[in-house]
């Protein structure tokens, strides 16, 4: 099969939310690559190391790489994506000098390249995410997580993924039940349970992510504390809660309200939700709200203490933000 390839030059600022714009396009898989410098003030208080292979990619700026069937009017696509860039700058995201350049490359070319970047990461000083194809020996005390993330985002070398597994790390003290929302590769209801969450709900709108959590959980031997559902943000909650069918596990696998929310995804979708969340939510539950930019920080900051939580830690990684709030009451 012949796929179009779309390679976008970006800011490092901008991957995110086009990446997001990518995946809503309907691409069939996407890869991003940043600089490679080896000079970027990181956040290593935990002692983890990053495997940065080596590019000439200047410090700040990013290429992605996304791929659509060969039956894709792609021209069309193409201009639909710069109209969707074109307002970042009015939503405070810099997406710098864009350049989009289009080729047909066969899914051979492209379907397994990326894994030569995918090395085990250290999360923290005890979670290790392990690519599958990579051998690693276990120092005493670590946690490792077994991930193929095929064509779901979601491997931990990202910032924002990064950051919520060391929170989840941090609040997950044994027995908690926890829902994770747009869990891609399933990453993160994967660390909730090695870490001690009795029940993981992982939900996704994207039936590839749905695939490629469903076979990490299996290849972590979790199926038992895992159930992983399409849907569209809380939607598959809030549906059985409004049809009384909520009163106990169900098929979702976790009791309503939970200790823990999860969501790894963009600021502007967590502000849509934030009310969702809080329903869901035990009095003192948790919500980690990941993926937002430095700019959005205080806009979501304000939106979880309007809607009814406290902040109670801000976790932060280059430009990237993690938010954790506690309800009240």
């Amino acid at each position: 099969m012949r796929w179009h390839e779309l390679t976008i030059y970006t800011r490092e600022e901008a991957v995110e939310t086009i990446a997001h714009f990518i995946h809503e396009l309907g691409a069939g898989g996407v890869a991003i690559e940043e600089s490679g410098m080896r000079n970027r003030p990181r956040d290593s208080k935990f002692g983890e190391w990053y495997e940065l292979p080596p590019n000439d990619i200047p410090e700040g700026e990013a290429v992605i790489k996304s791929y659509f069937p060969e039956e894709t009017d792609i021209d069309a696509l193409v201009g639909q994506l710069r109209q969707s860039i074109d307002r970042l700058r009015d939503a405070g995201i810099e997406p710098g000098k864009v350049r989009i350049a289009s080729a047909k490359v066969d899914e051979a070319e492209w379907a397994d390249a990326w894994k030569t970047y995918f090395k085990p990461v250290h999360i923290s000083g005890r979670l290790v995410v392990k690519p599958t194809w990579e051998p690693y020996e276990p120092a005493p005390g670590e946690t490792v997580i077994e991930l193929d993330p095929g064509m779901a985002f979601g491997t931990g070398t990202h910032a924002t993924t990064a950051l919520s597994m060391r929170e989840l790390e941090r609040i997950i003290a044994g027995g908690e039940e926890v829902i994770d929302v747009g869990t891609g590769s399933g990453i993160l209801a994967v660390a909730a349970a090695k870490l001690g969450a009795r029940a993981v709900l992982a939900l996704d709108l994207d039936p590839v992510a749905v695939s490629s959590a469903s076979e990490n959980v299996r290849l972590n031997g979790l199926q038992h504390r895992i159930a992983v559902r399409q849907s569209d943000l809380l939607g598959i909650v809030r549906d059985r809660a409004q049809a009384k069918r909520c009163a106990d596990k169900d098929d979702l696998n976790v009791n309503v309200p939970v200790d823990i929310v999860v969501a790894n995804i963009l600021a502007e979708i967590i502000l849509r939700f934030v009310d969702d969340v809080h329903a869901v939510l035990k009095p003192g539950g948790r919500f980690v709200a990941s993926g937002i930019t430095g700019n959005k920080e205080a806009g979501v900051a304000a939106a979880l203490e309007s809607a009814g939580f406290t902040v109670e830690q801000v976790r932060r990684d280059q430009d990237w933000v993690a938010i954790t709030g506690r309800k009240r009451g």
